[in-house]
């Protein structure tokens, strides 16, 4: 099975390694760690874990990282003596990494998992415990860290429908790599009985609710002056602002179209955009060209900036992390991937603001967090664009509606916050059961 997977992974990683890179370059910052991928790491990362015992924890992306971020907080207190080293695979991931993490925390790029280069990566950190965020299962990681007896773990974990199908479907491949794990927190009963059908060990496996309420938290220094910014943009202060976060394609040019028929109601109302996904900026930028709506790209804005009130009608945000820091003016928040594309983004992050948000139908990656805010009167779910115009309008014409919309989603992720507590408890608990020694705080 491994030689055939290896065959296979060797012949698809070839084909496919042209879209990769080109994507790389595409997010730009490619050049600095990029050999860490193949497991190469220069002397001050060997020298940083030298007689040091080492925590790995692989975030893929941005979402991951904030998890990370909170985890380390907590983890660390409780490890004093620990290194501890953060991974990620892309660019943009890194960046945050960088931006939110103290420089005693190694940050470093995720090998490929080729055979050569997750062997040589493991060498060369030594590993005492891997923590997996939401990490998708790469075999040849998970089968060299069994040879070498290092426990890992998987938090956060969840499975979509179509998740949960693949891995059943080639369950002789991963139904061995999910008993491998010494830890599994699970965010939901349904997530758990899934991933005990999958092959997790039943002792294995603790249910500790979603890590992102309490990574949702903004509890770190203000770092943009976003009333300064729209100063600058002629927004007025007493304007409504519609935000837009982690839009997908097509839902740019949805939320263009119900915002210029939402300003002939609502003269002040200002729109903010924030695609997902930063290198997709100049084609929603298109689109919203397409609909004569006049816009400013976020990475334009200098201190020299001014525009007179009324020349624009929307800030496109073409930059990373900051999607927090805009949802906290926010007059109404759509979350996006839920209308033209599947699978939903974070509803939290705006609930544990407090703001009113609205989101489509397509929540499945978020599916029992946001029937949790509908269920309790803090979130709105349309349909369609139509009730999504509707819907809008409703809020912004009723202050105190919005207002219930927030308090009631931010009791919502009051009372599920403590994953993170809990997700370090079982972890350190494992380790204890499996008579391994990490010199520790309790």
């Amino acid at each position: 099975m491994r030689t055939v997977y290896n065959i296979l992974f060797t012949f698809a990683f070839l084909l496919a390694s042209p879209y990769y890179f080109w994507r790389m370059r595409r997010r730009g910052n490619w050049r600095a760690g990029f050999f860490q991928r193949f497991g190469e790491f220069d002397t001050s990362h060997k020298q940083s874990i030298t007689n040091r015992q080492v925590i790995w924890l692989h975030a893929v992306s941005v979402g991951e990282v904030n998890l990370c971020t909170q985890l380390i907080r907590s983890l660390e207190p409780r490890v004093p003596n620990a290194k501890i080293v953060v991974s990620t695979t892309t660019t943009t991931g890194m960046g945050e990494l960088r931006k939110k993490l103290p420089k005693h925390v190694s940050k470093v790029y995720y090998p490929i998992d080729r055979k050569k280069y997750v062997a040589r990566a493991i060498a060369t950190l030594r590993p005492q415990a891997i923590v997996l965020v939401e990490a998708e299962i790469w075999p040849n990681f998970i089968w060299r860290a069994q040879q070498q007896k290092i426990p890992l773990f998987l938090v956060n974990a969840r499975l979509s429908d179509r998740s949960y199908r693949g891995y059943k479907r080639f369950h002789f491949l991963f139904r061995p790599l999910f008993a491998a794990f010494a830890g599994v927190g699970a965010q939901t009963e349904a997530d758990a009985a899934r991933l005990r059908e999958l092959g997790c060990r039943p002792e294995a496996v603790r249910i500790v609710g979603s890590l992102k309420f309490d990574a949702a938290r903004v509890d770190e220094r203000q770092p943009l002056r976003i009333p300064a910014m729209l100063d600058q943009l002629g927004v007025p202060r007493d304007a409504q602002l519609l935000i837009a976060g982690s839009t997908h394609a097509g839902e740019e040019g949805i939320l263009a179209d119900v915002y210029k028929k939402l300003r002939e109601r609502f003269p002040k109302l200002f729109l903010i955009l924030v695609p997902r996904h930063q290198e997709r900026s100049r084609e929603a930028g298109r689109d919203l060209e397409a609909r004569g709506i006049r816009f400013v790209y976020r990475s334009e804005i200098t201190a020299h900036t001014r525009h007179k009130s009324g020349e624009l009608d929307c800030l496109l945000v073409n930059s990373t992390g900051e999607l927090k820091y805009f949802y906290e003016y926010a007059t109404v928040i759509f979350v996006g991937k839920s209308l033209a594309a599947e699978g939903g983004q974070n509803p939290i992050e705006p609930g544990a603001l407090g703001k009113a948000m609205v989101f489509g139908p397509n929540m499945q990656n978020f599916a029992d967090v946001a029937k949790s805010f509908v269920a309790n009167n803090g979130a709105v779910q349309v349909r369609d664009a139509a009730e999504l115009e509707t819907q809008l309008a409703a809020l912004l014409a009723d202050r105190e509606r919005r207002e219930q919309l927030g308090q009631n989603a931010l009791k919502v992720v009051r009372e599920n916050l403590g994953g993170i507590e809990l997700t370090v408890d079982m972890i350190l608990d494992r380790l204890d059961d499996g008579g391994f020694y990490m010199a520790r705080e309790k």
